[in-house]
């Protein structure tokens, strides 16, 4: 696939009819639940098998964990939802890695198959693309006012849920449509992800900001002032590819740059099909896919919000 795109995972050709899909990705606890994070940082690494257009296969435990400081009950509880999500996904545990750590870290390698001719990229929208979203943005915020103690245990449960949720089903229910680019929102945020999208393509992007699916208590903790560092950082690199209106609201802005755990797909569809795409995606219980935006044929490489 090359380098030059970021692309979410890398790809080896096998043979004329089989290419293999290779990802890894972990991180330190996001909430406070053992089993909760394993489900989370397993789903997060399943996201980029999805986002390429395959299908899991096989998955390794990744493990950093401070023996004699936690009881091993926890570290059993982590992996045992990271099984969790490996069984939903039809994936086989293999086996995997661990060290002693002072902080605990935990996330899968993972093995996907995919036919070659059916790769999805990050790049790829054509002029009048739309863009489809599958899930709310905001789990970056919420996740900082949990730290605070501000969340709480229903918006805790909900972001969990969201977190903890495949893209297994988006993925299927996006065969058989004209997809021309995919990717995951994940750290970068939704900007920082779609500038990867439209990056040396000659294509800009316009989005319809109160089309974005957003999770309401993260409107309500932005307007607090709990935005993580990280949203700031994707704002510093990608803001020159950022265009809006000088009234434009700034806690949606910091939104839009949310660094996002184990987030949506972002799907660029054909047109024509975008609204039953969507329509297809919510019936299948992908409640929150919506339209967000469209590809433009401007060549300034632009993500216009309106």
């Amino acid at each position: 696939m090359g380098t030059a795109t970021a692309d979410d995972a890398g790809v080896y050709r096998v043979s004329d009819d089989l290419a293999l899909i290779q990802t890894v990705d972990f991180f330190t606890p996001i909430v406070d639940d053992p089993y909760d994070f394993g489900r989370i940082a397993a789903a997060n690494s399943l996201s980029d098998v999805y986002a390429m257009g395959g299908i899991p296969k096989t998955a390794m435990n990744i493990v950093a964990f401070p023996l004699g400081k936690l009881e091993k009950k926890v570290l059993r509880e982590i992996l045992s939802g990271g099984i969790e999500k490996i069984r939903e996904a039809g994936a086989v545990l293999l086996g995997g890695h661990s060290i002693e750590d002072d902080e605990i870290k935990y996330g899968l390698s993972v093995t996907g198959y995919v036919h070659p001719q059916k790769i999805l990229t990050n790049q790829g929208l054509r002029p009048g693309d739309c863009l489809v979203l599958t899930k709310p943005l905001g789990t970056g915020i919420i996740a900082t006012a949990v730290k605070g103690g501000l969340a709480s245990e229903k918006t805790v449960r909900q972001v969990t849920e969201q977190m903890a949720t495949l893209n297994k089903q988006a993925a299927e229910l996006m065969h058989g449509f004209s997809v021309s680019a995919c990717t995951d929102v994940t750290g970068f945020g939704l900007l920082g992800h779609l500038a990867e999208m439209i990056a040396c393509t000659g294509l800009g992007v316009t989005l319809d900001c109160g089309r974005v699916p957003v999770l309401p208590e993260a409107l309500h903790f932005a307007n607090m002032g709990f935005v993580p560092a990280g949203a700031h950082k994707n704002r510093q690199h990608r803001q020159a590819m950022v265009t809006m209106a000088e009234d434009f609201s700034p806690i949606l802005r910091d939104i839009l740059f949310d660094p996002q755990t184990s987030g949506g797909l972002l799907i660029g569809c054909a047109e024509k099909e975008a609204t039953v795409l969507r329509n297809r995606l919510r019936d299948g219980g992908v409640e929150y896919a919506e339209i967000i935006g469209y590809a433009n044929e401007k060549t300034d490489e632009k993500i216009e919000l309106q």
